[in-house]
This record gives structure tokens, C-alpha cells and sequence, in this order.
């Protein structure tokens, strides 16, 4: 069975300082296809493949389409509280992993079983950083 990784948009943009605020939408495009090249690697030293990704989008990022490899989900309001319900709904018996640094939104889902990282587990690694 696949893992399943959530990714939250909103925490892994803001983790770079790089303008993404003035784009906020081609931020997210960006990191949804940095994500896709995880589809069939996984995120070494943290879930194998196969894998499922799925980018939780909100506000201006909101109309960002999924591509090959990564669902993009929108949050019509709180997008941690979108996190939230797809770790209720999907996780069941299979690995989860949500990716983001906000510390109320990690309780929240490991709470529901779900084993946390921050941004740099995705966002690191696609940029070149350890």
C-alpha cells in the first residue's frame, strides 16, 4: 500500500525567504513540481516508495491543479484543518506523513497517528540543501 505524504503549501513556501509573497500561487506551482520527482523515489531516509503526495493548498494558492504524481487539495477555509480531516479520512492502516512545521497542526495529526517532518524534508532536499 502506498504511504501517504501531505505536504501543507502555505508552511513549506513560507519556510523561504525567497518572495514567494508576491506570487504566492507560482509559489506553490513550484513546490508542487519539486514534489513530483519524490512520486517515484519516495523521501529518502523517510518513506519508500511507492507513495502518494498530496499538496494542501489555500487562499491565493488555491487554484493550483494537481499534476502527474502530486493531488492537490484545496482548503476552503483552514488549511490545517484540511490537513487535519485527510488524516482521518486516508491515513487508516497505511504510513502518513505530513510535511510542515507548525507545531499546533504536529500534535494535531500525530495525534491521529501520523509521523511529522518540517519543510526541509522536501524543500531542502529539491533546492540542495541537507
Amino acid at each position: 500500500m502506498d504511504s501517504l505524504v501531505v505536504v501543507d503549501a502555505a508552511n513549506v513556501v513560507g519556510s523561504v525567504p525567497d518572495g514567494w509573497w508576491r506570487d504566492r500561487h507560482g509559489a506553490a506551482e513550484r513546490l508542487r513540481d519539486a514534489l513530483a520527482a519524490y512520486a517515484g523515489t519516495g523521501l529518502p531516509g523517510l518513506v519508500a516508495p511507492p507513495v502518494e503526495l498530496v499538496l494542501v493548498v489555500e487562499g491565493a494558492a488555491r487554484g493550483v491543479e494537481s499534476v502527474d504524481g502530486v493531488r492537490v487539495v484545496p482548503a476552503s477555509g483552514s488549511g490545517d484543518d484540511r490537513i487535519v480531516q485527510l488524516v482521518a479520512e486516508e491515513c487508516g492502516d497505511r504510513d502518513c506523513l505530513v510535511v510542515t512545521a507548525d507545531r499546533e497542526l504536529r500534535a494535531r495529526v500525530q495525534a491521529l497517528g501520523a509521523r511529522v517532518t518540517g519543510p526541509r524534508a522536501v524543500w531542502g532536499r529539491e533546492r540542495g540543501e541537507a
